[in-house]
């Protein structure tokens, strides 16, 4: 098995959307709407021309990211599920453009692995 456990990856591969949190070298936070896709043990986003964005340069400042992978299955139960991910970030080349490689640290899902051992509000946390 590596990182993400199978009921991981099968809700990753599910979603497309994703929110990204970065912080510039001096601490100021930003968060990103972004596509992203699953490569092994890695989460992979890119887009258009990513040198026009606040995360590119907060990431060749400050190499660390969070992403949020997550979705609202219905409202009434409320059930949200998800996958959170920290981990050191690279920017690297890939089809003749840039993206951005996220190696995760930790991991927290909630409502994606049923038999998990459950913390606070039924969120599971493991280290890598």
């Amino acid at each position: 098995m590596g990182v993400f456990t199978d009921a991981e990856v099968a809700f990753l591969k599910s979603q497309r959307l994703a929110r990204l949190a970065t912080a510039s070298a001096t601490g100021e936070p930003d968060v990103a709407a972004v596509t992203f896709g699953l490569d092994a043990d890695t989460i992979v986003s890119g887009g258009y021309d990513i040198t026009k964005t606040v995360r590119y340069g907060n990431l060749r400042n400050n190499p660390r990211a969070t992403i949020v992978i997550d979705e609202l299955v219905t409202t009434n139960p409320w059930s949200p599920r998800g996958v959170k991910v920290r981990g050191s970030a690279l920017i690297e080349e890939h089809d003749g453009g840039l993206q951005i490689r996220i190696t995760p640290e930790v991991i927290w899902s909630w409502s994606v692995n049923q038999d998990a051992d459950k913390r606070f509000l039924g969120v599971e946390r493991r280290t890598v």
